[in-house]
């Protein structure tokens, strides 16, 4: 059977999530969007599955291969712009019998399988709400080496959470993730894989993206962090953080932001006068 995806193209509303790659690539507790979407698919029995995409098409062929891993074939193709279903439908299928039944034939990625309610393309506010969304559903065969560390709180492989810390679910603490002693965690948060916190941080009702570095004593809430870029979801204000030792990117090369309003998110503690003199000069986990 067939299957159509239409990846989001770059939306105004959630335009800084973009910067860094597709919409349909930005992870979500450690798998993007299409792979979330290619997963579900495979599960109601599609064998065969196009992909189209407007934002950067090579990257989303990139993430998705050729299928072979969900037991599917997969193929991107570019469009000049975001299709519709019905433009899809009309473009793209011909023998109804070979498809899935709607709504499942053609789908527009603009929220998770499942989540329907939850539009993850309007605003930041909206896309956060999309994320909280799953953190109940988090835990599922498929996630290797996660654990529940407690009731609500889901943590990756190779995973370093000291006693030291205090963890408030719901959270997802990805792959690799690092957080240090005094750090506090939660509710509502999200730390993708490789993410780092330093001592004394707090995080709350947040995501913080890949490979990110959260200095010590360092105060997000309310916010949606990569690399230097700091989105506040609730006040929907943008800028890039000029100091690496609140918040940097381990990957800077990936993160391009330009600063649009002062966010309410971010505080610096009086005691981070005391920080090392390289913003990971203290890190001693997995790089």
């Amino acid at each position: 059977m067939k299957a159509l995806l239409i990846c989001p193209d770059q939306h105004l509303g959630i335009a800084a999530l973009a910067e860094s790659a597709p919409l349909s690539n930005i992870p979500i507790l450690g798998k993007s969007l299409v792979e979330y979407w290619v997963e579900h698919l495979a599960t109601l029995g599609a064998r065969e599955l196009l992909v189209l995409a407007t934002d950067r098409p090579e990257q989303v062929q990139e993430r998705i291969g050729n299928g072979a891993r969900w037991g599917l074939r997969t193929r991107v193709q570019p469009e000049k712009n975001e299709l519709t279903l019905a433009e899809a439908r009309i473009k793209h299928q011909a023998d109804l019998a070979t498809w899935l039944s709607a709504p499942n034939d053609v789908v527009l990625m603009n929220h998770l399988p499942g989540l329907p309610q939850h539009s993850l393309v309007t605003s930041y506010a909206d896309w956060f709400a999309g994320v909280r969304a799953l953190l109940p559903h988090a835990l599922t065969p498929d996630r290797i080496g996660v654990r529940e560390l407690k009731p609500g709180v889901w943590v990756g492989l190779n995973a370093h959470v000291p006693s030291g810390a205090k963890i408030t679910g719901p959270c997802w603490i990805g792959d690799r993730a690092w957080i240090e002693a005094g750090a506090t965690i939660g509710p509502d948060t999200v730390l993708e894989r490789e993410v780092f916190i330093g001592r004394g941080a707090e995080v709350s009702h947040s995501v913080i993206g890949p490979e990110t570095f959260v200095g010590q004593f360092t105060e997000i809430r309310n916010s949606i962090a990569w690399g230097s870029t700091l989105i506040n979801w609730e006040r929907d204000s943008c800028l890039r953080v000029p100091d690496a030792f609140l918040l940097c990117s381990r990957a800077p090369q990936r993160i391009r932001a330009t600063p649009v309003a002062a966010p309410a998110a971010l505080r610096h503690h009086e005691s981070a006068r005391e920080l090392p003199t390289s913003p990971i000069g203290e890190y001693d986990g997995p790089r």
